[in-house]
């Protein structure tokens, strides 16, 4: 066997309207016209991310702490200071706020399912 790394991530979640609607409104990310009817996928490169209903039995509001629990969820923004004065502004709860790093300035944020999720520019 041979893994060559990550080909696609997807988010389970409770409204898949009102997350599609949270990524593109607050993260700017545009829907690809290539998506089955359960999920919504975005035009993100290198790796294609998408929020899709939870799979049969999962329920995303029941899993404690929160969904995405130990999973870390990095996504490069352009402009990582603006990128968090806008989602405070639409009062989108932060996790952890900007900070350098040698990668570049990053935070986290909450998605409307809980999900944590950081926000990194470049170095």
């Amino acid at each position: 066997m041979n893994v060559t790394g990550p080909s696609f991530l997807a988010l389970q979640v409770s409204d898949l309207e009102r997350a599609a609607s949270f990524y593109e409104t607050q993260l700017g990310l545009k829907r690809s016209n290539a998506a089955p009817p359960h999920a919504v996928v975005f035009e993100t490169s290198p790796i294609p991310f998408a929020v899709r209903e939870p799979m049969p039995g999962f329920d995303p509001a029941a899993v404690q702490p929160a969904p995405g629990a130990g999973v870390v969820l990095w996504l490069v923004v352009e402009d990582a200071e603006a990128a968090h004065e806008q989602l405070v502004a639409a009062g989108v709860p932060i996790v952890a706020p900007p900070a350098p790093r040698p990668f570049g300035p990053m935070f986290t944020f909450r998605d409307p399912d809980g999900y944590a999720v950081t926000l990194h520019g470049r170095a």
